[in-house]
């Protein structure tokens, strides 16, 4: 039996944490292993405790949501931070964006919405609500959308390269992709990074948003 995912919860009131911490203990693949009340005491936390993944919320005393992130990440890099926060700001999101998120989580999310979250973790996934991303895609197709037009004239990609890129468009999940193609989900993971590295993109939503403006998807996924 695989190790637990170990999880970390932040937030500064402390009813939304026990709650939340109820219920991932009906998971027995799910492991809180620290309750911080605000950004300074993450960081402490973490580096204590070593989580694989951070719940996070944004507005807290003393040191925020944002700034703990940042320095999380310049410290533990490998550990993925999920704001899961009442804000939908696209300031907030972006910001949290810049500062290393893997995820944007909205408060008013089911149980079921977070089990699937943290389960994308182990896969290497992002997690955002459908409104989020949504908000993502917009702004990744304002900022790549000159550089993809430069890319138009020839295609670098293989036939398999396309049919990847084509399922991640749809919102498709490695191991979904895997699946589909009968293909392992390593395999799957090397094609997306020969996608980004020719296409000259960032992550799989900037990956996406490309897929969409060259057609081959219709529409940006709504999750």
């Amino acid at each position: 039996m695989s190790e637990p995912l170990r999880v970390l919860l932040v937030d500064d009131h402390i009813l939304f944490r026990r709650g939340v911490q109820a219920v991932l203990a009906s998971r027995p693949d799910m492991e809180v292993v620290g309750e911080a009340g605000d950004g300074f005491e993450a960081l402490a936390l973490a580096r204590e405790t070593m989580p694989d993944v951070i719940l996070m919320d944004i507005s807290m005393p003393g040191c925020d949501g944002l700034e703990a992130t940042r320095r999380i990440k310049q410290e533990l890099p490998y550990v993925k931070v999920f704001m899961l926060t009442v804000s939908d700001a696209d300031e907030h999101l972006f910001e949290a964006l810049k500062s290393g998120a893997q995820g944007y989580l909205t408060k008013d999310l089911k149980a079921q919405q977070l089990f699937d979250a943290l389960e994308g973790v182990a896969r290497g996934e992002a997690a955002f609500s459908g409104a989020m991303a949504a908000k993502i895609l917009r702004e990744f197709d304002r900022t790549v959308r000159g550089a993809n037009q430069d890319l138009e004239a020839t295609d670098p990609l293989t036939g398999r390269e396309r049919e990847v890129l084509q399922l991640v468009a749809q919102g498709k999940s490695n191991q979904e992709i895997a699946e589909a193609l009968v293909i392992s989900e390593s395999t799957v993971k090397n094609h997306l990074r020969n996608i980004l590295g020719k296409l000259h993109l960032r992550n799989r939503i900037e990956a996406a948003v490309y897929a969409v403006r060259q057609g081959l998807v219709e529409d940006p996924p709504q999750r």
